[in-house]
């Protein structure tokens, strides 16, 4: 089973979107459209009726929802919808999760607090954003970070993690356990700023590893020939 990522022209890349009940990351340096992508990704489960939940170590719920605002894919409408959960890793219910950095006691549970509620409340996508934040609420703990990437893997979810990186080749941890690794591309030509998509791997799916072009429409990210149509 396929699972479309809700940016237009993107499943296309992928054999008709994500296998399912896997875990990738969405990689790539300021700008470049992570954070958009996940929220299309989000959005588009919402709109099939699946179960949400978006996770935020660095934004608010009102926050991402400004920042999505000038978009008309229905994030706003997704986040009001009952089958988007928010996280924001700073509120009272984030704590809970994940405690606070240099608390060991909290850091230790973090793995199975996060597992049990995906899994309690049969949650179908998440977004996790982003995975640089992470670690600072872990100390940077690599066995933590190894034992919660391993474990989203396990879990009945499509799990999309945000991880900023400006070198396509400066690999950590999770690009190399994730299924497959998405990066997202802006530089510099001649006519100015360019944005593109590369998907680097996808297990189990043939891709074509070269670099699509991404623009930002009202609709939100469009990819390769999709990029043509705006609205």
């Amino acid at each position: 089973m396929r699972v479309s990522s809700g940016v237009p022209g993107f499943d296309d890349l992928v054999d008709g979107g994500f296998p399912e009940d896997r875990l990738y990351v969405v990689s790539g340096p300021p700008g470049s459209g992570k954070t958009t992508f996940c929220s299309q990704f989000a959005a588009q489960g919402a709109r099939n009726g699946e179960d949400v939940l978006y996770i935020s170590m660095h934004e608010t719920k009102e926050g991402i929802r400004e920042d999505m605002s000038g978009y008309d894919f229905g994030f706003d409408r997704a986040l009001d919808s009952d089958r988007v959960t928010f996280l924001d890793s700073f509120s009272s219910d984030g704590r809970r999760f994940f405690g606070l950095p240099g608390d060991r006691r909290d850091r230790s549970g973090v793995t199975n607090r996060l597992t049990g509620f995906i899994n309690s409340r049969d949650i179908d996508r998440v977004v996790f954003d982003s995975t640089m934040l992470l670690r600072f609420l872990l100390d940077d703990d690599e066995d933590t970070m190894i034992q919660l990437l391993s474990s989203l893997k396990r879990t009945d979810a499509t799990t999309l993690l945000i991880s900023e990186m400006t070198d396509p080749s400066a690999y950590s941890e999770e690009h190399y356990l994730a299924h497959g690794v998405v990066f997202m591309h802006n530089y510099l030509e001649d006519e100015g700023m360019r944005r593109g998509v590369q998907v680097l791997k996808m297990r189990g799916t043939n891709v074509d590893t070269d670099i699509q072009d991404v623009k930002f429409t009202d609709g939100g990210l469009r990819v390769g020939s999709a990029a043509t149509v705006t609205h």
